[in-house]
């Protein structure tokens, strides 16, 4: 697997499906620059772990626009079959409700890309990635296609490196919005555990 971590996020240019419904071209990623995005990838549509990571997603997507960060989906499926799966009712198995975008990757270029493609599967880990506001990404995690993904960590990692940017301060480890950071040096370390 690639490290993507203090590298350029690769960009692309696809068909997406957005607002729950419209089929839109030329969707970008770095149309997004001067915000920050977290991208995650999900192995297929009218799947069975992925409907509940997508319904989670959603269900924090306020969290997620109140710290002025853009959720994308993506996937290897089409935007036919995205458009078909977010019609399809949460109790069937669907995504019904979801509204920010769903990016098809069906040449499977951009899972390659962020080196996330299973070969043997022909979709993608569950890979997911925080890019920050210049197109850098600041965090990366890839889980096989049996484990969900924590919604509550990634949001944990946007207040973070938002913390960090604001600041200019660390965060250790369990850190979470509200608490102590600490400065990158020895006193600033040594100061942290001695209190």
């Amino acid at each position: 697997m690639a490290v993507l971590v203090g590298k350029q996020a690769p960009d692309f240019e696809v068909k997406a499906v957005i607002n729950g419904a419209e089929i839109v071209d030329g969707f970008k990623l770095s149309s997004y620059r001067g915000k920050h995005v977290v991208l995650f990838f999900y192995p297929l549509d009218f799947t069975f772990v992925c409907p509940t990571e997508l319904h989670a997603f959603q269900e924090k997507l306020a969290e997620f626009e109140k710290r002025n960060v853009q959720l994308i989906a993506c996937s290897t499926d089409s935007w036919f079959s995205h458009a078909a799966w977010l019609a399809t009712p949460k109790s069937k198995g669907g995504i019904q409700g979801v509204t920010y975008p769903i990016v098809s990757d069906f040449h499977k270029t951009i899972s390659r890309e962020y080196d996330v493609l299973s070969e043997s599967l022909g979709g993608a880990f569950r890979g997911l990635f925080l890019i920050d506001k210049e197109g850098i990404v600041r965090h990366q995690v890839i889980n096989d296609t049996p484990l969900g993904r924590n919604v509550d960590e990634a949001l944990r990692m946007v207040d973070a490196l938002k913390y960090y940017e604001k600041n200019g301060e660390v965060c250790p480890a369990n850190w979470t919005q509200g608490d102590k950071a600490m400065k990158a040096t020895r006193d600033g370390v040594e100061a942290f555990f001695s209190n």
